[in-house]
């Protein structure tokens, strides 16, 4: 392997991911104060912490690439360092991967990790702004098979262009950061941004990719393109949405049918969906006023069949995060057929003012009572099921009296 030299302009060093080594930003030189957060100080991003992110982007592409059993296209237009194109272009069979970044700095970097790794006959880098490199790839013939888009914060500014420039049956991937207006911190920024309204529950991580996947499906609806969530979860300090584009305005039509609204009781935790915006005066199990999110995606947030791919392929593999990647499949995989808005034990004990059982205590009385239910990847407390709110309730009152 070739050796780099530093960066040009300030402190760097070398890191191995995957099976690539890449020159990137020294974090350490770049936090003043404890509470800085380095990545975003430095003049080139990067984010170890993402590991598992790319992690996961190597996966569905290398089962992408063996499910149409051709040379696929890919594209990382938000690339800084070069380190997920570079990843992909290492890890995947043929594969051509076009990255592109607007700051100097990183389209700079990137080329010399690609030549660190000798890929310039597979990865194109260009210096240029994230949605003007997609939409000069909007024509047919010229469109990507895989879409990844990675940035610091929203998504929301990129998927137009990207769904324009992905071609039928695609993958587009989305990273959404700023989960503050996608949990209900700021309910104007994410109506602003997403189109919907964001609910502060102890599911709103949910309701956060639920947001997301909502905007993807009505943005690409304009494009006469349906969608289907592959694969979404929410990691650390993001969210993410795998989602495969279908061409035709039915398509679209089936995909728009998936868009609809979430009711919740802050009295009794009761939640439900509706298709159509409507009103309740009164919460039918407590009376309570209720509240809602919407419009967002109601359909599955993941598919089953793709996630035990995702889950075999990571067999093959050696990631330093390939135990914790299988955990996070198993549960998005009973997740993508299991009852929507997940319940925490915390907020109903915390409600009833009882001792909090454990989960799987809960779990194992629910299925004993004729429910289903199982956990969610969402919160370690959390639990789904297609029990009542106020089922719910009683058995944990029960469980507190028998302990």
């Amino acid at each position: 392997m070739r050796k780099s030299g530093p960066i040009e302009g300030f402190p760097s060093e070398t890191v191995k991911e995957g099976k690539v080594q890449v020159l990137v930003p020294r974090l350490s030189a770049f936090r003043e104060r404890p509470s800085d957060y380095a990545p975003s100080k430095a003049p080139i991003f990067y984010n170890p912490v993402m590991e598992l992110n790319r992690d996961l982007a190597v996966l569905v592409t290398r089962v992408y690439q063996k499910q149409v059993d051709r040379e696929i296209s890919v594209c990382e237009p938000l690339t800084s360092s070069g380190i997920r194109g570079v990843r992909l272009a290492t890890e995947v069979s043929n594969v051509r991967v076009t990255i592109g970044d607007i700051n100097e700095h990183a389209f700079k970097l990137a080329k010399q990790n690609v030549a660190l790794n000798m890929l310039e006959n597979r990865v194109t880098v260009h210096h240029m702004d994230a949605n003007c490199l997609l939409s000069c790839s909007s024509a047919p013939r010229r469109r990507f098979d895989i879409i990844d888009v990675d940035p610091f914060g929203s998504p929301v500014r990129y998927i137009d262009s990207a769904v324009r420039a992905l071609r039928n049956k695609g993958v587009l991937a989305l990273t959404a950061t700023d989960l503050a207006p996608l949990c209900g911190v700021h309910v104007r920024a994410c109506l602003r941004k997403y189109g919907g309204k964001p609910l502060r529950t102890e599911y709103c991580h949910e309701l956060a990719i639920r947001l997301l996947a909502g905007c993807l499906a009505a943005t690409s609806a304009r494009q006469d393109i349906g969608i289907r969530v592959l694969f979404g979860h929410s990691t650390d300090h993001y969210i993410r949405v795998y989602a495969e584009a279908a061409y035709g305005a039915k398509r679209a039509d089936e995909s728009v049918k998936n868009l609809g609204f979430v009711w919740h009781c802050f009295n009794c935790l009761h939640r439900e969906t509706a298709e159509k915006a409507f009103n309740p005066e009164k919460c039918p199990e407590c009376g309570e006023r209720m509240d809602y999110a919407g419009p967002l995606w109601l359909g599955n947030i993941g598919d089953r069949s793709f996630c035990e791919s995702l889950r075999k392929e990571n067999t093959r593999v050696a990631f330093r995060n390939s135990v914790r990647i299988d955990t996070l499949l198993s549960m998005a995989g009973y997740e993508s057929e299991a009852p929507a808005l997940h319940y925490v034990v915390d907020e109903f004990s915390s409600k009833l003012q009882i001792p909090e059982p454990s989960l799987s205590t809960i779990i194992k009385r629910l299925h004993d009572c004729g429910f289903e239910a199982g956990p969610t990847h969402f919160n370690s407390r959390g639990f789904r099921t297609n029990a009542s709110a106020l089922e719910i309730q009683e058995l944990f009152k029960k469980t507190a009296k028998a302990a």
